[in-house]
């Protein structure tokens, strides 16, 4: 590469001059600061406070980038720099969440996984994403759009029609700036990842922008020099780069500095994956691991359905089955807290929008899902509530497309107490709110859209259902638990019930593993 070609190495306050008002900018990395370029960030967020520029920037990310407080897109939560933000998840930044529901800024709520593969169509100069994936939930036109708040115009999505179906287009469109974070850049700008915990998608994103005619900036930890760096181990070719900033002190996640058990260099001996005491989640995490089959290939989401990976752990199955993380990762043992969206010991790293490829073709066999709201008809929110707009991550691609869908969660909540015994359950103090409603004030997963033939269970401590016939049916209770004071009348709907309604194994309440 000549020297006129070489990107520039710039510090990350000179960096961030280099964009301007009322463009669009993508971000990059995932979850929880996981190849969050939090530096040249923090620098964009700081220029704002001083010179209050740039101004009305249109903001792109793909999954929720943050630590529940102030870092990842926290840094940009400043009145006036931003005009709209679109992306899939806000939860892990409560200032933006605050900002969203307040109406000071424009916010549009996407398909984690959708939005990777659009920067895959950008960079291809194609004219958008044609996908089943968000029909019938708030994504759809036909519903809200992919509007979290009011202040919000257009649609993310329109139905067109193709060989007799119905589909979603995610329109393209130009990006100006990406921000993206590696390990090693060489003075070509060749950029390799080998201390991050994966991918991510950076090689789409920087496509998109450099095809787009934008600028990519790329924070790393160091620089190597030219023609040193494993032509295999680039993962971003120098080509789509054009100004390093340069942050030694980057952490690997919002918990860890680094592990290279995390970035896959070494094997942890003896790793193990931390039980769960006796409880309502251990409950519903033990009902969902018993639809689990050796072999198959499982997604475990956040919250109360991460703890199947535990109770199978307990019971010597986890090495039956084969774990898929939506940031790239097979295999290996899923972090937890400010670590979710990592693995110690997987068994390989793939492009984020290669694993999404997998899911919205089907190659889940299991999705074990939280959930926040149930309705009627079957359908769930994970991404508004209380009016606050969340987003759905990758859940609605996850759970559109796998073959058998496990949401988890306790019937109701806020403040509820649950003694469990090896004799059952009993409820000493009812949660204040109800999780099972009339109608979910968001649609993350459309009852009504994918395979008719995919089993969908909803587990609670108390109680089981399925999808069937258009809407809920109870197939099992909880021993201890009465039937129309502790179930139906914690509902605001009547489910079918069974004609064999069935009890709960026993084995699910007991204090040692159940065998």
């Amino acid at each position: 590469m000549s020297a006129a070609t070489r990107p520039r190495v710039l510090e990350a306050a000179d960096a961030v001059t280099l964009i301007e008002d009322g463009q669009t900018l993508a971000v990059g990395g995932s979850g929880h600061l996981l190849q969050v370029p939090d530096c040249v960030l923090a620098a964009l967020g700081a220029r704002f406070g001083e010179t209050s520029h740039p101004t009305g920037l249109t903001v792109v990310h793909t999954m929720g980038i943050g630590d529940n407080a102030v870092r990842g897109m926290g840094r940009l939560a400043h009145r006036g720099l931003v005009r709209r933000f679109i992306g899939s998840h806000y939860g892990h930044n409560p200032e933006i969440m605050r900002m969203i529901a307040d109406g000071e800024v424009e916010a549009m709520g996407i398909p984690g996984g959708t939005l990777s593969l659009l920067y895959r169509e950008i960079a291809g100069c194609r004219p958008g994403l044609l996908t089943k994936v968000g029909m019938g939930t708030f994504v759809d036109p036909r519903v809200d759009g992919g509007r979290l708040n009011e202040r919000t115009a257009g649609d993310v999505a329109q139905v067109v029609e193709l060989a007799g179906e119905e589909w979603l287009f995610y329109r393209a469109f130009p990006i100006d700036v990406g921000i993206i974070r590696a390990t090693t850049a060489d003075s070509d700008g060749n950029l390799t990842m080998e201390d991050e915990a994966g991918f991510a998608d950076n090689l789409a994103l920087a496509s998109a922008v450099h095809v787009s005619g934008g600028t990519v900036i790329a924070e790393v930890k160091r620089l190597a020099q030219s023609g040193t760096l494993p032509a295999k181990e680039v993962v971003v070719p120098g080509i789509l780069v054009d100004a390093i900033v340069v942050d030694p002190d980057q952490h690997q996640t919002g918990a860890t500095v680094y592990s290279p058990y995390l970035a896959g260099t070494l094997r942890a001996p003896g790793a193990s994956i931390p039980g769960l005491p006796a409880g309502p989640r251990k409950v519903i995490a033990r009902r969902a691991a018993d639809e689990l089959h050796p072999g198959d290939t499982v997604n475990l989401g956040f919250g109360v359905s991460s703890g199947v990976a535990s109770v199978l752990a307990e019971e010597g199955h986890y090495e039956d089955l084969d774990f898929s993380i939506e940031q790239g990762i097979v295999g290996g043992i899923p972090g937890v807290g400010l670590d979710s969206g990592t693995a110690i010991n997987a068994g390989a790293y793939i492009d984020e929008g290669a694993q999404f490829d997998l899911y919205d073709g089907g190659a889940l066999d299991v999705a074990c899902v939280a959930f926040g709201e149930v309705d009627a008809l079957g359908n769930v929110n994970v991404s508004k509530l209380g009016g606050r707009a969340v987003g759905p991550g990758g859940f609605i691609n996850i759970t559109q497309n796998a073959r058998r869908v496990i949401f988890c969660g306790t019937l109701t909540g806020g403040g509820l107490d649950v003694a469990v015994s090896d004799t059952g359950l009993q409820l000493r103090r009812e949660g204040r709110y109800r999780k099972f409603v009339e109608r979910v004030a968001h649609i993350t997963f459309s009852a009504a859209h994918g395979d008719p033939d995919r089993e969908v269970l909803y587990v609670t401590e108390r109680a089981v259902f399925r999808l069937a016939g258009g809407g809920l049916e109870l197939i099992e209770i909880a021993p201890g638990i009465d039937l129309e004071r502790d179930v139906l009348g914690q509902m605001d709907f009547a489910p079918a019930v069974a004609d064999r309604l069935l009890t709960m194994d026993a084995r699910l309440f007991r204090d040692g593993p159940m065998g």
